[in-house]
Formats: C-alpha cells, structure tokens, sequence
C-alpha cells in the first residue's frame, strides 16, 4: 500500500502505454513490500523539460525515459554520466537530494547482465562479436562489448554510412562490414547479435543466413515480440546456444530500482513471466 510517506518514481515516453516497466517495478515493488509507486507518465516533446524539472517537487526519486525522449533528456539533466554521453543516449534519471538531476544509461548492463545470465560462463574476450544494425540499441551494446574485453566488432549495416558514422562517433575495436559480406562476416565469430527490429512482430525477419557462423556462437537478438524470433529459431535449430531479448530489459532495469527504493532487486522466472503476461 503507497503512504504518503511511499517513493515515487516512473516512467515518461510519449506514446508510453506499450511499456511494461511498469510491470516490472510494479512486481518488485509487491515482491518486497516496499512503499512506493511506479507509474506511466505519457509526456509530449514539448513538454519534456517541464515534466523532469517537476520530478523533485512532486517527490519522485527519479524515472525512467523511453521514446523518443531518450536523447533530448541528455540535455536537461544536471549531470551526465559518462556512460550515457557515450551511448548517446539517457534512460535512467535519479533526483538528488538538492532536486538535481542525475542522467545515466543502464541498456548496456542489461545487455551484458542478460547475456551472462542466459549463458553462464560466457565473456566478451572469447571472440569476435557480429552487431547488425547501427541503431541507438546499436550503440549500447558495442560500448558494453568493447569495454568488456571484445576483441574486435563487426558492424554490419544497411546503411554503410551510419555505421561508419557509429564506428567514428565511439572508437574501439569497430570494423565495419558491408552489408553484401554480413553472411562472412560471421566466420569465426564468438557472438552474434541483431539490434533491428527486423524479427519483431508485424516485421520482416532478419535476412542473415548462419551458414558461416561457428556451432558454438552465443546468438542473442534484443527484439522480445515474439520471444522466439526468426533469428533465435534458426540458430537454435542448427545447435547455437541463444539468448532471448527480454532479458535485456529486465536487468537494464536493476540499477534504477535499487537507487529509487534501496533494493537490488533479483530477475527471476517469476519477473520473466508477469512482464511477459502484461
């Protein structure tokens, strides 16, 4: 039950009905008895800055930002950590105790945390890592890989450009890779991972065929709608150990809970299966 004493903290995107952050934090909160909320906050572009500066007066700890705020909200945080000015991108705001506004990016630990716990004993150092698409998921998971060990990282793109654009903008161990030679590039590779929404449903699947990959590539595709993408489907048909997307998610969200309700709080199959149900 939210007292008057209760935490607050949310979510702002606009449209923000699709997310299922509130499912998830909503679940934690229940699970471990906390006095608080969680909630959707639908906010227009326009409105953006208005609604952050509001956080500290109505008593919110902080939110959380989705689409498409995730880039506009780096400029009207306080402090930026690092992380997030790499990514390009905040998805995490935590409210100081003076009302200030604290901006970071939690996508890549739950890249990483997902990974780790769908595959145990994996590590970014094994091998090469293959990432379709230079999107800003794109960027989230080639800064976790590449400060994770990641030996090189073969972007593959539709659009040359914006890969090399990408490459540019972060450094590391970025190879770029035509989109004509995706299918070769997965020779030798450790890890492969799509960052599109092409699998996702209502869209087409992705067009990789995994005729090159090694038996033994971890494959991992961060669309969760369906579970089970095309992608996933035919690297586990051919004996590809394979991690879902909606992992992801659910550990990207860890660090903020933990600092708006003073929990870490723990991803089960518990969590999996009411953020899978919403």
């Amino acid at each position: 039950m939210l007292t008057a004493k209760g935490r607050l903290a949310g979510v702002i995107g606009w449209p923000v009905g699709h997310s299922r952050s509130p499912q998830l934090h909503g679940h934690w909160l229940a699970r471990y008895g906390i006095d608080g909320a969680y909630v959707p906050m639908a906010v227009a572009p326009e409105r953006l800055e208005a609604a952050l500066r509001g956080l500290a007066a109505l008593g919110f700890r902080g939110c959380n930002v989705t689409v498409p705020h995730k880039e506009a909200a780096m400029a009207l945080v306080d402090e930026l950590d690092p992380l997030a000015r790499r990514i390009a991108a905040v998805n995490t705001i935590l409210v100081r105790e003076d009302g200030r506004l604290f901006g970071t990016n939690t996508d890549g630990f739950g890249f990483l945390a997902n990974l780790q716990a769908g595959a145990p004993g994996w590590s970014a150092g094994r091998g090469p890592a293959v990432v379709i698409g230079a999107g800003g998921a794109a960027r989230a998971v080639i800064v976790a890989l590449a400060d994770a060990g990641a030996p090189e990282i073969r972007l593959a793109n539709r659009t040359r450009s914006r890969a090399e654009t990408l490459a540019a903008e972060l450094g590391g161990p970025i190879t770029v890779i035509d989109w004509a030679d995706r299918v070769a590039a997965l020779s030798g590779a450790a890890l492969l991972v799509n960052t599109t929404t092409e699998g996702m449903v209502g869209r087409p699947a992705l067009d990789l065929a995994l005729d090159a990959l090694p038996a033994d590539a971890l494959v991992n595709d961060i669309v969760y709608v369906p579970l089970e993408t095309p992608l996933l489907a035919a690297a586990k048909a051919r004996g590809n150990p394979v991690v879902d997307g909606v992992g992801m998610l659910l550990h990207q969200a860890r660090p903020g809970f933990e600092a708006w309700f003073g929990v870490s709080p723990v991803v089960d199959a518990a969590l999996r299966a009411a953020v899978l149900g919403a």
